[in-house]
């Protein structure tokens, strides 16, 4: 008999493993795509064209395919969606789910993505999906699985992030004015912000935003500093919601 390694891996080998002992898994993504459109936050939608919850409203996602890393599965469904470049929208991993009861097909454990992007075109239903569309937030509908905890688990990440990170630029074009940042600010907190404090505020900031030699043309009024995101990870002090 093969003596057991002390670091405690088993010594005979991927040979001996069958995976037939084990109950079987899948492995999905599930994707919150959120962007600002006619002055709301919106949620990308889908109606699934296919059991379980066929005709439902669900969040995007499908199954991890076997070549795929789990970001590159999520960058995919996204594309599929959307049709935005895999590196023109903010994408980060939010939590996994694996409640045993979750998909009625068999068990299915899912890891789901935060991504935000500014004005996402109008999507187009991927592979499984009957239709898509923007929905604001506020009027979302109840969706398939357990899809409204990720929704309000993914809205939670972007409003807390907001407060201490420069994300809120990831709802921005390339260059923007500090009103249209705020503006980013009132829509995905729901709250009116003070234009003077927040300008100090976002501005005083080391690294959040950087002024560029262009400013605003062809509006009322005086033309508008543009700035663009700086190098900064952190918003030091942060912005908080209740200040």
């Amino acid at each position: 008999m093969t003596p057991a390694d002390p670091n405690g891996s088993d010594p005979s080998g991927p040979a001996d493993y069958d995976p037939r002992q084990y109950p079987p898994v899948a492995v999905t993504v599930d994707l919150v795509v959120l962007t600002v459109r006619l002055d709301a936050l919106a949620v990308l939608l889908v109606q699934r064209g296919e059991p379980p919850f066929a005709g439902a409203p669900a969040l995007p996602g499908g199954f991890v395919r076997p070549d795929e890393t789990l970001r590159r599965a999520a960058a995919r469904e996204l594309a599929e969606e959307t049709g935005a470049a895999f590196g023109s929208v903010h994408l980060e991993q939010l939590a996994s789910y694996g409640d045993p009861d979750r998909d009625p097909r068999m068990r299915v454990i899912t890891v789901a993505y935060l991504a935000l992007a500014p004005d996402l075109p109008v999507p187009c239903a991927g592979t499984d999906a009957a239709a898509a569309a923007w929905v604001p937030v506020t009027g979302a509908p109840p969706l398939a699985f357990d899809h409204d905890q990720i929704l309000a688990d993914g809205l939670e990440r972007a409003r807390s992030k907001l407060e201490y990170t420069p994300l809120a630029t990831a709802f921005c074009p390339p260059e923007f004015t500090i009103a249209q940042l705020r503006r980013v600010y009132e829509i995905v907190w729901g709250t009116a912000l003070d234009p003077r404090n927040f300008h100090r505020k976002i501005t005083g900031a080391p690294g959040c935003v950087v002024p560029v030699a262009a400013a605003t043309a062809g509006g009322r009024g005086r033309p508008a500093q543009l700035y663009r995101r700086g190098d900064a990870t952190l918003l030091h002090p942060p912005l908080l919601r209740t200040g």
